[in-house]
């Protein structure tokens, strides 16, 4: 019987079959579970696989993977993982996060690891970002670049992390520019809203046909409809979670990255459980500049910038969070 190889995806049959083959895994094997989009998705999920092969490439290390399909494979995805004997197991995205709480207390001396969501087990460490910082820095990117004061945003599925992104998007743009209008709108409520490019699309023309000409999207592969709609239009974009700028270099404003492959790779060489919350000062959010962006951000709304974020780290600038207050309070 074949066994299934390390670093590669395969089924949820495929871990069946190397249960019942009796293949185990050493327990320094840690195991990565990708979430809907895929690892491949160029935003969230592909940044957990930078990390993850960061570390193989740094240390010569092997590891399973997994990419969830649908819904339902969840608990089973982890359950198998365990079982095989993998640690630490990593559980990419918030939506893993309830699966994750019924398998860690079946396995107490499994390491396990979730990214965007907590679950409060003893053998679970979660990794949380500030998104709302990140979000706050390209808000004001968007107000201080745009020429109408009418900026954009387009989540994905409507949930309070997609929230947290708009709140800290608007409270930056409206800081930037109080006069700035931010139009909003989120792609669905079910998971299929990650990965919609047409409606992304859509959506993306409906408010630039409203005037706006800067667009913030926090909505996973969806966005790449997004990015396209406004090269097209002739308007510019940001990207969300990876560096996406090259996606689209001249359209593409910035993106507001989240560290997810740092924090992958740190999980991996050094694994606590409890909390981590990574934000600017940190080093967990940012916004992106490269060859690819660098001659569309002057040095003087750099400098804005800077100084937003000086003052964030220092405190002087509070950005709001809205899964703390289930609301928007800028």
């Amino acid at each position: 019987m074949m066994k299934p190889s390390l670093s590669s995806s395969f089924t949820l049959a495929g871990l069946f079959l190397a249960m019942a083959s009796g293949a185990a895994v050493a327990q320094t094997t840690p195991a990565v579970i990708f979430d809907m989009g895929g690892k491949f998705d160029k935003s969230f999920n592909e940044a957990a696989y930078r990390g993850v092969e960061q570390w193989k490439k740094d240390t010569g290390g092997k590891y399973l993977e997994f990419e969830i399909s649908n819904e339902t494979q969840r608990v089973q995805a982890i359950r198998r993982m365990a079982e095989r004997g993998a640690s630490p197991i990593i559980s990419v995205g918030f939506a893993q996060a309830s699966a994750l709480n019924q398998v860690a207390k079946d396995f107490p001396k499994t390491k396990f690891v979730i990214i965007d969501e907590k679950v409060n087990q003893p053998n679970v460490q979660s990794v949380l970002f500030k998104e709302q910082e990140g979000s706050f820095l390209v808000g004001a990117l968007a107000a201080l670049t745009s020429k109408t004061g009418k900026v954009g945003f387009i989540g994905g599925m409507d949930i309070p992390l997609i929230r947290k992104f708009e709140c800290g998007y608007e409270q930056g743009a409206k800081t930037a520019n109080p006069k700035a209008e931010v139009f909003k709108n989120m792609t669905g409520t079910t998971a299929s809203a990650w990965n919609d490019p047409t409606r992304g699309g859509e959506l993306a023309k409906a408010q630039f046909a409203k005037g706006v000409d800067v667009v913030f999207a926090a909505a996973g592969g969806t966005g790449v409809g997004v990015y396209q709609a406004a090269k097209d239009a002739g308007k510019f974009a940001i990207g969300v979670d990876s560096n996406q700028n090259h996606l689209q270099p001249g359209t593409m404003l910035s993106s507001m990255v989240k560290r997810v492959d740092v924090a992958v790779y740190n999980v991996l060489k050094e694994w606590k459980p409890g909390i981590s919350v990574l934000g600017l000062k940190e080093g967990g959010v940012e916004y992106a500049v490269d060859q690819n962006n660098a001659k569309l951000i002057p040095p003087a709304i750099k400098a804005k910038l800077d100084a937003y974020k000086a003052d964030i780290v220092a405190g002087k600038i509070k950005v709001a969070d809205y899964m703390a207050d289930n609301a928007c309070k800028n």
